[in-house]
């Protein structure tokens, strides 16, 4: 029952994800013009440039905060990424791990080497 409610979840995020890709696209095209404006306002050394790429980062921000859908998608991302993470540990709990023992029959070659070498 566990497992159909994480493919429930995955697929209701993965549509979440995917309906707000243009979104995600757009948020990703503002962070550039924002990162932009910062980089090129730190370099000018007039105040006119100045003014110029602190609008640009000013700009830059503003479309970025006001992306909202865009936020959406990124909790539908994080949301996929943990149900993503929940299903591979459940099915890694099923493994069994075979450990060394010390029973000399189960390693004769161990033993042997050891014996050998003095």
């Amino acid at each position: 029952m566990k497992k159909l409610g994480l493919v429930t979840l995955g697929v209701i995020a993965g549509i979440v994800a995917v309906a707000n890709l243009g979104s995600l696209i757009g948020l990703a095209l503002s962070a550039l013009i924002a990162y932009a404006g910062i980089h090129y306002y730190r370099k000018s050394e007039s105040t006119l440039l100045k003014l110029f790429w602190g609008g640009v980062l000013i700009i830059g921000l503003i479309t970025a905060i006001s992306n909202v859908p865009a936020f959406i998608g990124i909790v539908a991302m994080i949301g996929l990424y943990y149900i993503w993470k929940t299903w591979n540990k459940e099915q890694d709990d099923n493994i069994i791990e075979h450990k060394p023992s010390d029973d000399p029959f189960v390693n004769f070659e161990k033993q042997w080497d050891e014996l050998n070498k003095q």
